[in-house]
C-alpha cells in the first residue's frame, strides 16, 4: 500500500544504522587478521561509530529543523552509503576507523530525523501503527546484527558487512524521494556550533584517554592530559549552553530528578549490557575456534530476550511505576553480568555465558520501554523532543565509553591471567590472534600448557569485564531507586510538534538494542 511507503523508507534507514552498531562485533577477528591491527584499533572500529552518533544526534536534529528533515535524512543516507563503500575498500586500520566515523555522522543524520518524518507522514491511528512497526524493526536490528554479520563474514568476507549497505541505502533513497514529503521548522534558530564542538571534543578526548590506558597506564601524562582536556571541554560545553539563547541541550532539564535518573539509566544501561560483547566475540572466535555465525548465535539470547520482553513489557507492565521497571531492569542487567563472571572458568565453553546473557536480555527488555516515555514525561511538552534526543545521546555515549572502559579492564585482566612470564601474549590475544599463537606452538605438552594459559587469561579478562559491567548496572539501578519517586508511571508526553520532534528518536521501546 502506497501510504506505508514513508514508513518503509524510514525503517530501511533505521534498521541499517542500528544493525551497524552490532554487525561489526563478530567480524573483528577477521578484520584484525586481515589488516594487522592491534587491540586499540579494534576498539576504535567499534567505538568511533557510537561516538559520532552520540556527539551529533542533537546537532543533526537542529540542522534538520532548519533546512528540512527529508533533506537531512537523504544526506545521511548518501553519506552512510559512501562511507560504507569506503569502509569495505579500506586497506588499513586508520582508513577503516576514519570511514566508520563518517558512517556515524551519516547515521546521526538519519537517526535524528526519523521520528519527525513519521510524525509528518501519519496522523491518528496510522501514526500509532507506524511508530509501533518502527519500534519493532529497531528492536529486531539488535537481534539480527550479529547473525547477519556472521553470515556475511563467514561466506563472503568481513568487507561485505559494509558493502551490503549500498543496495539498502539506494532503495531507501528511492523510496524517500518517491513517498516522503519535506518538512521543516519555519522558526528554527541558528545551529549551536559551539555546543556541538565542545561536546564532541569532550566525548572524544575522554574515550581516547581510556582506550590508551592499556598502553600508557592511568597515571601517565598522556592519559591525565587527555582526561583533563575532556573535562575542560565538557565544562566549556556547560558554559556555552547556559549562555546560549537557543541551546542544543537546555540544561534546565536536569533540574528534574526524574530526568537525571533516566539519563543516568540510559548511559549505564548501554555500557553495562552491550559494551562487553566485542570482547566476548574475540574470545569465542579466536580462543574457542567458533565461526562468525556461531559467535553471533551465542550472543543472540541477550538481544532476542530483550526484544521479546520489551514487547511484552510494553503491554503488561504499563501500569507499573518506572522506578520498578527501569530500576529492576538495571538490577537484572547487573545480576546477569555477575552470573557470567561467576559461571565462567578456564576451560569453560560458550554455554557458561547463556544464563547470564538471558538474564541481561530480560533486564534490557524490562527497562527500555519506560525509558523514553519517562524522560519525555518528566519535562514540559515543548521540550519532549529535546529530552528524547538527550536520552539517545546518553545511550550512544554509554556504549562508546563502555567499550573504552571495559577494554582497559579486559586487557588488564588478560595480563593478570597470563602472569609475569606470559604478559607478552596479552596484545596478540586481545587482538584476536589466539588461534595463531596456539597453532605456532610445538605440538605436545608445550601446546597443552599454552592452551591452558590462554584459557586462564581469557577467563580472567572476561571475569573482570563482567564484574565492572555488573557494577555499572547496579549503580544505574541504585540511581534510579534513589532519584525516581514511586507511584504511577510518567505519562508519555504528547507527540511533539515538528519544531522539536527531530530530537526524539522513537517510541519507548525503539531502543531495545545494544548499538
Amino acid at each position: 500500500m502506497r501510504k506505508w511507503l514513508p514508513l518503509t523508507a524510514v525503517c530501511l534507514g533505521a534498521f541499517m544504522l542500528l544493525v551497524d552498531v552490532t554487525i561489526v562485533t563478530v567480524a573483528l577477528p577477521d578484520m584484525s587478521a586481515d589488516m594487522h591491527t592491534g587491540f586499540a584499533g579494534l576498539q576504535w572500529v567499534m567505538d568511533v561509530y557510537a561516538l559520532a552518533l552520540a556527539a551529533l544526534l542533537l546537532g543533526a536534529g537542529s540542522l534538520a529543523d532548519r533546512i528540512g528533515r527529508r533533506r537531512v535524512y537523504l544526506i545521511g543516507l548518501g553519506l552512510f552509503a559512501v562511507a560504507s563503500l569506503a569502509c569495505g575498500l579500506a586497506t588499513g586500520p586508520a582508513e577503516l576507523i576514519a570511514f566508520r566515523a563518517v558512517q556515524g555522522i551519516g547515521g546521526a543524520a538519519m537517526f535524528a530525523t526519523t521520528m519527525a518524518l513519521l510524525s509528518a507522514s501519519y496522523q491518528g491511528r496510522d501514526r500509532g501503527v507506524a511508530f509501533g512497526v518502527w519500534g519493532a524493526v529497531n528492536g529486531a536490528a539488535a537481534a539480527a546484527g550479529p547473525i547477519i554479520g556472521g553470515l556475511l563474514t563467514e561466506n563472503f568476507g568481513w568487507r561485505w558487512i559494509f558493502f551490503i549497505n549500498l543496495p539498502v541505502s539506494a532503495l531507501a533513497v528511492y523510496v524517500t524521494l518517491k513517498a516522503v514529503a519535506e518538512s521543516r521548522d519555519p522558526h528554527a534558530g541558528r545551529l549551536d556550533l559551539p555546543g556541538m564542538a565542545t561536546f564532541t571534543a569532550g566525548a572524544a578526548a575522554l574515550t581516547y584517554a581510556v582506550i590508551r590506558v592499556g598502553e600508557n597506564g592511568w597515571g601517565s601524562p598522556t592519559t591525565l592530559g587527555l582526561l583533563g582536556l575532556g573535562l575542560a571541554a565538557f565544562a566549556a560545553f556547560v558554559l556555552v549552553e547556559l549562555r546560549s539563547t537557543r541551546p542544543m541541550l537546555d540544561l534546565s532539564l536536569f533540574r528534574s530528578r526524574t530526568f537525571v535518573a533516566v539519563m543516568a539509566a540510559g548511559l549505564l544501561l548501554s555500557g553495562a549490557a552491550f559494551s562487553y560483547l566485542m570482547y566476548v566475540s574475540l574470545w569465542l572466535q579466536s580462543a574457542e575456534g567458533m565461526s562468525p555465525v556461531g559467535a553471533g548465535l551465542v550472543l543472540l539470547p541477550l538481544s532476542a530476550a530483550g526484544f521479546v520482553v520489551a514487547a511484552v513489557a510494553g503491554r503488561l507492565l504499563h501500569g507499573v511505576p518506572p522506578r520498578l521497571t527501569i530500576g529492576g531492569g538495571l538490577l537484572l542487567i547487573g545480576v546477569g553480568a555477575l552470573l557470567q563472571a561467576w559461571m565462567l572458568d578456564a576451560g569453560d565453553g560458550w554455554t557458561a555465558l547463556v544464563p547470564g546473557l538471558l538474564v541481561t536480555g530480560v533486564g534490557v527488555g524490562a527497562a527500555t520501554p519506560a525509558l523514553a516515555a519517562t524522560a519525555m514525561g518528566a519535562v514540559a511538552p515543548a521540550r519532549a523532543g529535546m529530552a528524547g534526543g538527550a536520552l539517545n545521546t546518553a545511550r550512544q555515549l554509554g556504549t562508546a565509553l563502555g567499550i573504552a572502559v571495559l577494554g582497559a579492564v579486559f586487557h588488564a585482566g588478560l595480563r593478570s591471567g597470563l602472569g609475569d612470564g606470559g604478559r607478552g601474549l596479552a596484545e596478540p590475544l586481545a587482538s584476536g590472534a589466539a588461534g595463531q599463537v596456539l597453532a605456532e606452538a610445538p605440538a605436545g605438552a608445550a601446546r597443552e600448557a599454552l592452551t591452558g594459559l590462554v584459557e586462564a587469561a581469557f577467563a580472567s579478562g572476561l571475569r573482570e569485564t563482567f564484574l565492572v559491567s555488573a557494577a555499572m548496572g547496579l549503580a544505574g539501578a541504585l540511581a534510579v531507586f534513589l532519584l525516581l519517586r514511586g507511584g504511577a508511571p510518567a505519562a508519555a508526553a504528547p507527540l511533539p510538534r515538528p519544531r522539536t520532534s527531530t530530537r526524539a528518536h522513537g517510541p519507548a521501546g525503539a531502543q531495545a538494542v545494544r548499538n
